[in-house]
């Protein structure tokens, strides 16, 4: 373990590792639900159960590359959003069918890698100003915090004031509130693995509540289905309509795993003294070849998760998280009923707590300068309230260039800088 994931050098332990790899597994392992519900939602031949494998298997293989190439704590599966664009943008608003839908994320995922081996996105990495890296690491907080509360119904959609408080009388977000106090209690208490116990235990309490349902002749094994191997449509890629969902897969992809890869190792310390993130060509190319094997498996774009950062708090620094989180995926396909057992409620507290730790880099930001301040304020406020992590920076880098230009500060914008700036203003066009 020590020569694969140089532990030391890392100033952590194959314990701390193991424990931080259940940890990311636990608050996302909602994907093995949410996703065959969403696309297995689709029909014709698009089942759950074919859906379900795909999801493990697309998300086990991505995390093993990001492991072992890259050797970074960050898992990946089906990207949240991603997904829904997919099923209710593609398939039942526009028509296509699931087979040219998976075409176009197969397609993506092939430019993907030319892209990562080409060195285009870690350039772009690299782009993005130091100020807006630290706003991001911020807004992924907010965002983060926002799903855990979304997830266990404390806070809800309110028409009368767009986002209100939930029912906390009785119920999952009852469950999340007592988890809550529970997890920060142990975490302030320098527990270890302060974060899984939390999940552990709410779980427990969870079951007399009646949020943790366990089901009638409950068999903790389960037969995985197949998935849908190459299941590829290619009748339409010439058509403008082709190469605009194609651009908005290519466009949510790249933007939230650069965001989501900023976030993650920022929170770690794994960067160096410019920002940069270590071994980041590596990290996209696991992306890269996650979405590839997503689609030929017969599931939506893979990406890295923001979950991720559940693991980190808790001591994750290595790859040896991801493999750990890798071979947790392997296992849901023989034990998902035990593994789904744990409801969101539980994994909840868990998302909020990530969210403190990563606000913590906000006093790094400059926000006496409003040519940094400012910008870096966009990006953090629209990520929670735009519900997505790409258009955070969009806006991010947008006002940075706006204002740096504005005051003739034309020298702290780098020429890649202008070039992201000119493509984000153009896609809205194209949208």
């Amino acid at each position: 373990m020590e020569s694969l994931f140089k532990l030391k050098a890392h100033r952590t332990t194959v314990n701390r590792e193991i424990v931080a790899g259940l940890t990311t597994f636990l608050t996302m392992a909602y994907i093995l639900a949410v996703n065959p519900g969403m696309l297995g939602s689709i029909g014709d031949g698009m089942t759950p159960d074919a859906v379900f494998t795909a999801t493990i298997l697309g998300s086990a293989i991505a995390t093993l590359v990001m492991a072992f190439a890259a050797n970074l704590p960050i898992a990946l599966a089906p990207g949240m959003g991603m997904n829904a664009f997919f099923t209710y943008t593609v398939v039942f608003g526009m028509g296509y069918s699931w087979q040219i839908a998976l075409t176009a994320v197969f397609l993506e995922g092939i430019l993907f890698i030319l892209l990562s081996l080409g060195s285009v996105r870690e350039t772009i990495i690299k782009a993005i100003p130091s100020t807006l890296k630290k706003a991001v690491a911020v807004g992924i907080g907010f965002f983060i915090a926002l799903i855990g509360l979304d997830n266990a119904g404390v806070v809800v959609n309110d028409a009368g004031t767009i986002i209100g408080l939930g029912n906390i009388t009785s119920g999952s977000a009852l469950l999340t509130l007592i988890g809550l106090i529970i997890t920060i209690v142990l975490y302030a208490r320098k527990v270890p693995g302060s974060i899984l116990l939390g999940i552990l235990v709410t779980t427990v309490i969870g079951i007399p509540m009646g949020v943790t349902a366990i089901p009638e002749n409950f068999s903790p094994v389960s037969l995985p289905a197949a998935p849908l191997f190459f299941r590829f449509d290619f009748t339409s890629v010439l058509s403008l309509n082709f190469f605009t969902v194609f651009f908005t897969f290519l466009f949510m992809d790249i933007f939230d795993t650069v965001g989501t890869l900023v976030g993650v190792t920022t929170q770690a310390g794994l960067i160096d003294k410019d920002g940069n993130i270590l071994k980041v060509k590596q990290a996209l190319l696991a992306d890269a070849i996650g979405t590839v094997a997503g689609a030929a498996l017969g599931t939506s774009t893979v990406s890295s998760y923001v979950e991720s950062t559940a693991g980190v708090a808790v001591g994750g620094r290595t790859g040896l998280t991801a493999l750990t989180t890798a071979i947790l995926f392997l296992l849901a396909l023989f034990l998902s009923p035990i593994f789904l057992l744990i409801p969101g409620a539980a994994t909840a507290p868990a998302l909020i707590l990530v969210g403190y730790l990563m606000m913590r880099v906000v006093t790094d930001i400059n926000f006496a300068d409003p040519t940094e301040g400012i910008p870096a304020f966009i990006a953090i406020i629209m990520m929670p309230f735009a519900y997505s992590i790409a258009e955070g920076i969009v806006y991010g880098v947008i006002s940075y260039v706006v204002l740096k230009a504005a005051t003739g500060k034309f020298k702290e914008i780098t020429p890649v800088t202008w070039v992201l700036f000119v493509v984000f203003v153009v896609r809205f066009f194209i949208s």
